[in-house]
């Protein structure tokens, strides 16, 4: 782990494809790119965990599937109190199997969905029917969905203590 202004740093697997369309691409050589049908290729998919100074550990999941590295690694290793998970369903994990890795893999003490790519929110409340509902639904602990102009704060052990 990497200390970088008090708080460590690691990068875990994660796993998904990393393509880059062309047309983010641009140009001449987007154009051929896109031609021939290939997309660029952006590194390896990756997550990360941080250690804060309070001693809180946290999981960014990044944009990821089930691995065995979040029951071995992320829960084993490192303990990670809170966890950060996407619930997209594109090339990601949906909202079940988030659900799943947070229940049975990582086992934080609370968590918060991420990358719901969706309208999950209004007036300060989850939309029914959502991915972000779906997965609120199917987790054993406490879920926290960010809003606009909240800040959260969370302790040592994972639980929120401001803008819950």
């Amino acid at each position: 782990m990497k200390t970088v202004g008090g708080v460590g740093i690691t990068t875990v697997p994660a796993s998904h494809s990393n393509g880059l369309s062309p047309a983010f691409i641009g140009g001449e050589l987007g154009d051929q790119m896109k031609a021939a049908g290939f997309s660029g290729y952006v590194g390896p998919p990756t997550g990360y965990v941080l250690k804060f100074t309070n001693g809180l550990v946290v999981y960014l999941s990044g944009d990821t599937g089930i691995t065995a590295e979040q029951d071995v690694v992320v829960r084993g290793h490192y303990g990670a109190e809170l966890a950060v998970i996407n619930i997209g369903d594109t090339f990601t994990t949906g909202p079940t199997e988030a659900a799943y890795v947070v229940n049975e893999l990582v086992k934080p003490v609370s968590v918060i969905a991420s990358h719901a790519n969706e309208e999950a929110t209004k007036g300060g409340k989850v939309i029914a029917g959502t991915r972000t509902e779906t997965f609120i639904k199917a987790a054993t602990m406490p879920v926290h969905v960010p809003l606009s102009g909240v800040t959260m704060s969370f302790d040592g052990s994972g639980k929120c203590v401001a803008g819950c």
